[in-house]
């Protein structure tokens, strides 16, 4: 690797694994300034077939925001949201398809929300189910209750 500061050329001179980072420290043999390096594997790419047929490309960070969202002012930790976040990208890339549709994607947010914390589970699901009125919260909560 060259060097970002004079663009001679670099040793490792550490390196260590970060969950699915691996973290190098590099050190130019021409200049010999140090820094460091992340890598991590290039995973396929997915889409996302939103409700109006619209594509894009999947994005992790917006089921974290969904949860956070969900999750505020409730005593659910980040590290929960996260493991959450990684096990359903998890999932969807081990079903090897290149096209999910958002639907997939908030039923399983709706279901780890429900194991996780109820209020959260109400907030996403209102929001997710789209519901009109009081009428629906109440029916929401007699189902959580009769369980």
């Amino acid at each position: 690797m060259k060097c970002m500061f004079c663009d001679g050329n670099t040793k490792v001179t550490n390196k260590r694994d970060a969950g699915n980072l691996t973290r190098r420290r590099r050190e130019c043999i021409k200049c010999k300034r140090r820094f460091t390096t992340y890598e991590q594997p290039e995973l396929k790419d997915m889409v996302v077939i939103k409700k109006g047929g619209a594509r894009e490309l999947f994005e992790n960070e917006k089921i974290r925001v969904g949860l956070m969202k969900a999750c505020e002012k409730r005593p659910v930790s980040t590290e929960k949201i996260d493991r959450i976040v990684k096990e359903i990208e998890t999932k969807l890339r081990d079903g090897n398809k290149k096209e999910i549709k958002t639907k997939t994607i908030g039923e399983m947010v709706i279901r780890a929300l429900k194991k996780l914390d109820q209020v959260a589970y109400v907030r996403f699901a209102s929001v997710y189910m789209d519901f009109k009125d009081l009428d629906d919260f109440r029916d929401m909560i007699k189902k959580l209750s009769k369980k």
